[in-house]
């Protein structure tokens, strides 16, 4: 993801909060997850945000990884959807209930953690919460910007 430019929109340009960026890509990357997985995570958390930057990214991430436009077109409908394995679907619900607390959601329940660690490496748990933290911390500062769909993430 290009990043460079960015710090003049969010109003700083403090090169620790990119190194501090970056290092969370790189233990993400270094979880063990399958990059078509946490574009779809990516995905779908944007979507439930209204972020286009983000749902653009996350588009282009998954292509890039070598997904399917009808997975990445369905993933809103994922749980209805006949694309999804089991373990792609354990990963789409926590993205869904932490992302969705701010609807009042209760947020991630012991049944969706269970269904999550069923299928994941606590390592690839890290990455995958990881995921969904930093992709919610760039919705709200897109939307906090009104960062538009293309500009940054290409």
């Amino acid at each position: 993801m290009r990043l460079e430019g960015l710090g003049d929109r969010i109003g700083t340009d403090n090169p620790g909060v990119w190194k501090a960026v970056g290092d969370l890509q790189k233990a993400i990357a270094a979880g063990g997850v399958d990059p078509k997985l946490l574009a779809l995570v990516h995905l779908r958390a944007s979507q439930i945000n209204t972020c286009s930057a983000c749902v653009h990214a996350g588009v282009a991430g998954g292509k890039k990884a070598g997904d399917t436009d009808e997975r990445l077109h369905n993933v809103a409908a994922w749980r209805e959807a006949p694309f999804y394995t089991h373990a792609e679907r354990a990963a789409l619900a926590p993205a869904e209930a932490a992302t969705r607390l701010q609807d009042g959601a209760e947020g991630v329940t012991d049944e969706i953690w269970e269904e999550v660690n069923a299928h994941f490496t606590e390592e690839q748990l890290g990455a995958i919460n990881l995921e969904i933290a930093l992709t919610n911390f760039f919705n709200r500062i897109n939307r906090t910007i009104k960062e538009p769909d293309g500009q940054t993430w290409r």
